[in-house]
């Protein structure tokens, strides 16, 4: 599986700079557009997480901005004027739950117990990137897999996904791809 996105540099339309019209509480909330190619043909879900590996020095923590699970292949846009064979649209986090709603959206770190948001259109979508301190790098992992993850529900923690996938018996995982992309300050 390859995962791309027409940029490597996050634009402020998604991050720390987004016009208030894409923000909850300060938060940029509109998710940004990626596209997933060669996706292996058993695969029938889609699971993603969207990390930040170097918020660790900043909060102690790697900072969760999305996680998906348990996105049914069938479900998504197939993109028939591009190149791509999967294209996830911009504020594709907003318009999930209406469109697509077996699939699940986990708690961002928005929602832990140091930062205690109770905002479900902030804590339970997606967070854009707001390096603090430099420049950041994110990774967008998507994995495949035959079956969906067990066991989850709207809200779940990443763990939890992570977990699932690494059962191979639970959600027969045949794909994984990865991109990472640069937030600036």
């Amino acid at each position: 599986m390859k995962i791309s996105a027409d940029f490597t540099v996050i634009p402020d339309e998604y991050a720390k700079a987004a016009p208030l019209e894409n923000c909850v509480d300060g938060t940029p909330i509109v998710s940004f557009p990626f596209y997933i190619d060669d996706l292996n043909p058993n695969a029938r879900y889609l699971h993603w997480e969207f990390i930040d590996p170097d918020s660790i020095p900043v909060c102690g923590f790697e900072w969760i901005h999305w996680s998906v699970a348990n996105m049914p292949v069938d479900a998504l846009m197939y993109d028939f004027n591009d190149s791509h064979a999967l294209a996830i649209p911009a504020d594709f986090s907003r318009s999930m739950a209406s469109m697509i709603p077996e699939a699940l959206q986990g708690r961002n770190s928005s929602a832990s117990k140091l930062v205690k948001s109770t905002n479900p259109a902030v804590s339970m979508r997606y967070n854009g990137p707001y390096p603090p301190d430099a420049d950041h790098q994110y990774c967008l992992n998507v994995w495949g897999s035959e079956r969906p993850i067990k066991g989850l529900s709207q809200g779940f923690w990443l763990n939890e996904m992570l977990r699932g996938l690494r059962n191979a018996e639970d959600a027969g995982v045949v794909d994984y791809g990865s991109i990472v992309l640069t937030g600036t300050v």
